[in-house]
């Protein structure tokens, strides 16, 4: 171990006024680092946007794009990491009387906070951008829960319900229910079409469809198709099938999203973990080539610039 001066000749240690913080390089790697994200980010939705097409049967297949994104967004955060790291290394001043050790440990704090910084850049920078984005998506959204309203409202006056909610008018047909569904049918078309809808959407709800219900839609079907009441039975159950194959459908959609979000969750976690590492690495580098070449030149070994 290097002894200062005041160690060697017993005196008590002078602690230095200066911290050991060289924000100058701490900022320029990061702002570095960022810039470097940012380019290959853009470079990156580039090379994405050639494997999708509008044309059927030109695209790449969606786990294709998917796993491709996934890869070249952490080689960015590697990339971006390393460059940022290895300047913040460069730059930054000689520590005089420190040991080595200590120069290590500065070092990969310093290429440790450079990464920090341009992370937060970076985030901030995409958080503005995904809340312009979720700006205007809000505004699609209000419009178009606007024109929803309206057609409520307007389904609701041609159903004659009055504002009641689904439950109460599927209770209440429950209880004017006709015993012949065909006189219904053919007395008011509109009225029939309206009974069934809200049959099929409280069974949505319930998860299924009670067998006094599927007789009674099915009489009704048999009564404005010509249909026998068998054909009529096999027909709501063929539809009802079809409704709850589309909500397995949704829900399986719904799950692999899940697992999806899940996965880019860890491996974005892991990503940055690995990003921190190289930009630390990468600064201890950057700082001992620039300690040795510093030593080269003073002993008169290194090339004068």
């Amino acid at each position: 171990m290097t002894l200062s001066e005041s160690e060697s000749t017993g005196a008590a240690p002078i602690e230095s006024s200066k911290t050991a913080m060289s924000w100058g390089p701490i900022l320029g790697g990061a702002v570095a680092a960022t810039g470097i994200t940012l380019i290959l980010l853009l470079l990156g939705s580039g090379l994405g946007l050639t494997m999708v097409s509008p044309w059927s049967g030109e695209s790449s297949a969606a786990t294709t794009v998917g796993v491709s994104a996934a890869i070249w967004l952490v080689l960015v955060q590697w990339l971006s990491s390393a460059f940022g790291g290895y300047l913040t290394g460069r730059l930054r001043t000689k520590w005089a009387a420190v040991h080595t050790n200590e120069v290590f440990f500065r070092d990969t704090a310093h290429g440790f906070l450079s990464w920090a910084l341009a992370t937060v850049f970076v985030a901030g920078f995409l958080a503005s951008s995904l809340t312009s984005l979720a700006g205007a998506g809000a505004n699609a959204v209000a419009t178009t829960a606007g024109a929803a309203a309206g057609v409520a409202g307007t389904a609701a006056a041609a159903t004659g319900s009055n504002g009641s909610d689904l439950s109460t008018s599927y209770f209440t047909d429950a209880l004017l229910r006709p015993a012949q569904a065909s006189a219904k049918a053919q007395s008011n078309d509109g009225a029939a079409t309206a009974e069934v809808s809200r049959i099929l959407l409280q069974g949505a709800v319930n998860g299924e469809v009670p067998d006094g219900d599927k007789t009674y839609v099915a009489s009704i079907v048999a009564a404005r198709t010509g249909l026998s009441e068998a054909d009529a039975r096999a027909r709501v159950d063929a539809v009802l099938k079809q409704i709850d194959d589309a909500k397995t459908a949704a829900k399986e959609t719904a799950d692999k999203a899940r697992k999806a979000a899940a996965t880019s969750a860890l491996i974005g976690s892991l990503s940055l973990l690995v990003g921190a590492f190289i930009a630390s690495a990468a600064a201890a580098l950057g700082g001992r080539q620039r300690d040795e070449e510093e030593d080269l030149l003073i002993t008169g070994r290194g090339p004068l610039m």
